[in-house]
């Protein structure tokens, strides 16, 4: 082990956007002046799955857990002040990656930058969407051509940018486990690639190859980690050689970029995610041949709503001290060469090649969804089950919950909340948006990009004069849909009964002596209202309720109000348990509870659960919700026990 000439650092980035374009350019120059080095866009729901900012479906979701971008006009307030040509920024989108590095690219051609130039990526997955995160809009074989379509373009036109980000992040926060995430994020890019190699020159293929890239999650398990990516970065290796000819190392180069775990950050303790974060990080920087290129950190609070920038500063610092404190970039890789390290990467790559195998025995990955979405759910239900058996421990959650008050969370909560009238301003600009364009110019591009995508061409370049003509996110995915149609992917769920009733059977028993009380089996309706594809935590209160002998419905994610109240009038649900992740628990809740008064369903109790502040959940409770649960209620068995107890017709008989 040599010392060497220090390497230069990943780039240091956040996660971050919210409310509006201009509070956000605002944050980012801020952060920027603190010695970030590059951007990470967080778009909002409606931005994320094509709808404007006054959708029906967009109603409590701007703003929220991102910036909405409606135009062009927002994506110029976005960076103002920031020159694109020397930035490199992060664009986590994927259904609508066409439509934003269009805007994009628009908004670097008013600037003045040669585009050749511009250096960042652009998510672009969407496999991974209809696994994990729920954001898609069109089927899966449309999907894949528009990402070979932003790569095509790319290879051409902006050859510093990385034009597909292929995530396995979502893929860990679903329950994957190490091998699962291997091998389900290598199949997604060989999906990409077998689709893209007809595009180009068979001697520029390997150069395209190589402008492929990876975002990961890193976990608490941080050897194991650590293990996972030298594992990724030989597999990658060896499909790129072995599968693709690809001789220049250069082009094999697995190239990745991380945000280490949020789905581990707990309510309890918040404090101690500091420490769950720099351990995290470690995984993804200790090892020089497996290290990250790009860097961020969630903030210590993310279980708890909106990080604040002070709170973003913090996680910011931490890389900068790892970076420039520490001698971590001053030796060689420190693994080489060690035995524990070696065998339980050798065990990684093979779980994952044997896992690879039976998706390419299916036909690889688009045909395997419903199967890898399944592995998933199973995955994740096994994990919750192990915490909650004692088996995992989770400081503060299981083990040592008695804990002094923290500190850190002062007056306003310990995070940010946006102001409900962002909504109406941004709505208010959309329509002075609309009412100012030349509606001519609108409409000839948006044939134009019909025309593209009904008879297959490439849709980067109409889409880019669409940006110039100023059409929106909304028309620009409405032609979308109207060309490949929509798409509802699978839950993972099987209504079918289970065999999972491990320690459920006093469980099974209340729910059989409810169900003849009622008169027929207990019916549970589980829903995810708004645009919040975070699927995983209903996923597993479905599942649950399954396998504990209720009769469950569940329908997936993307649920107007309306069409709950509709489901629970037709299939005449006992109860009604709603997820909603993203912040926008109130407006949809009152929507959802005037409904069900006009429908007489108001005898239905409902139960909510997702990251709603404590003030909220009172709110709640007062507009007539029966249970409120955050994440610090992680005893699926108790959820279920209440359940129960809401629909007995002689608990409510004796109340």
């Amino acid at each position: 082990m040599t010392e060497n000439p220090k390497d230069k650092p990943w780039l240091f980035r956040t996660y971050a956007g919210h409310s509006t374009a201009k509070a956000s350019n605002a944050l980012y120059r801020s952060n920027l002046a603190r010695g970030q080095t590059g951007l990470s866009v967080a778009f909002d729901l409606p931005t994320q799955t094509g709808y404007d900012s006054d959708h029906v479906l967009a109603k409590g979701e701007v703003g929220k857990v991102g910036v909405p971008v409606c135009h062009i006009g927002d994506m110029e307030a976005l960076f103002d002040q920031i020159p694109l040509d020397q930035m490199n920024t992060s664009m986590t989108i994927n259904a609508t990656a066409p439509w934003l590095l269009s805007l994009y690219i628009a908004v670097a051609e008013k600037q003045g930058a040669d585009i050749a130039k511009l250096q960042g990526t652009v998510q672009n997955d969407l496999i991974k969407e209809y696994l994990s995160r729920g954001t898609y809009i069109c089927p899966p074989k449309p999907s894949l051509k528009m990402i070979a379509d932003v790569a095509e373009y790319c290879y051409a036109n902006v050859p510093k940018w990385n034009p597909m980000n292929v995530c396995s992040y979502h893929l860990q926060e679903a329950g994957a486990t190490p091998e699962q995430e291997l091998s389900f994020a290598l199949a997604t890019a060989t999906a990409v690639l077998d689709e893209l190699k007809p595009r180009v020159p068979e001697a520029d293929f390997p150069a395209m190859v190589g402008r492929i890239s990876f975002f990961v999650n890193a976990g608490i398990r941080f050897v194991t980690e650590m293990c996972k990516m030298r594992a990724f970065v030989d597999l990658w290796d060896e499909i790129c050689r072995e599968r693709y000819g690809v001789e220049n190392p250069k082009f094999r180069r697995f190239r990745y970029g991380v945000q280490v775990n949020s789905l581990g950050l707990t309510e309890q303790q918040p404090e101690n995610n500091v420490y769950r974060i720099l351990l995290e990080m470690l995984a993804v920087t200790l090892s020089k041949n497996a290290r990250a290129r790009a860097v961020q950190l969630p903030a210590w609070n993310e279980a708890l709503g909106l990080p604040r920038p002070w709170d973003q500063q913090w996680s910011l610092r931490m890389q900068q001290i790892m970076a420039y404190e520490t001698d971590l970039l001053e030796y060689d890789d420190l693994f080489d060469g060690n035995p524990a390290v070696t065998a339980k990467v050798e065990a990684l790559k093979d779980g994952a090649r044997h896992e690879l195998a039976t998706l390419d025995s299916m036909g690889g990955a688009v045909s395997a969804i419903e199967y890898m979405k399944s592995r998933l759910v199973d995955s994740n239900a096994d994990r919750l089950t192990r915490i909650e058996r004692n088996e995992t421990i989770v400081v503060g959650v299981n083990q040592w919950i008695e804990a002094e008050p923290s500190p850190l969370m002062s007056e306003d909560g310990g995070i940010m909340t946006v102001d409900p009238k962002v909504e109406a301003d941004q709505i208010a600009h959309l329509n002075d948006w609309r009412a100012q364009r030349n509606e001519q110019a609108v409409q000839t591009a948006l044939a134009g990009l019909r025309k593209a995508a009904r008879e297959g061409n490439n849709i980067m370049p109409p889409s880019i004069e669409a940006a110039k003509a100023g059409v929106t996110t909304g028309e620009w995915a409405a032609e979308m849909r109207a060309v490949h149609g929509e798409y509802r992917g699978p839950t993972g769920v099987s209504p079918n009964p289970s065999n999972r009733t491990e320690g459920l059977e006093d469980l099974r028993d209340a729910v059989d002596a409810v169900s003849n009380r009622l008169g027929r089996r207990l019916k549970f309706l589980v829903g995810k209202p708004g645009l919040d594809g975070h699927s995983n935590g209903a996923e597993q209160i479905a599942s649950r309720a399954r396998d504990c002998g209720m009769d469950i419905a569940y329908e997936g994610i993307r649920l107007t109000p309306e069409e709950i109240v509709n489901a629970a009038q037709n299939d005449g649900a006992h109860v009604i348990g709603l997820s909603i992740l993203s912040g926008s628990h109130m407006p949809l809740m009152e929507e959802l509870m005037s409904r069900l008064a006009a429908a007489g369903l108001s005898d239905i109790p409902v139960i909510v659960g997702g990251i709603i502040p404590e003030e909220d959940a009172t709110r709640l409770r007062d507009i007539g919700i029966a249970r409120v649960y955050t994440p610090k209620d992680f005893e699926l068995n108790t959820i279920m026990m209440d359940i129960v107890t809401l629909a007995d017709p002689s608990a409510i008989a004796a109340q």
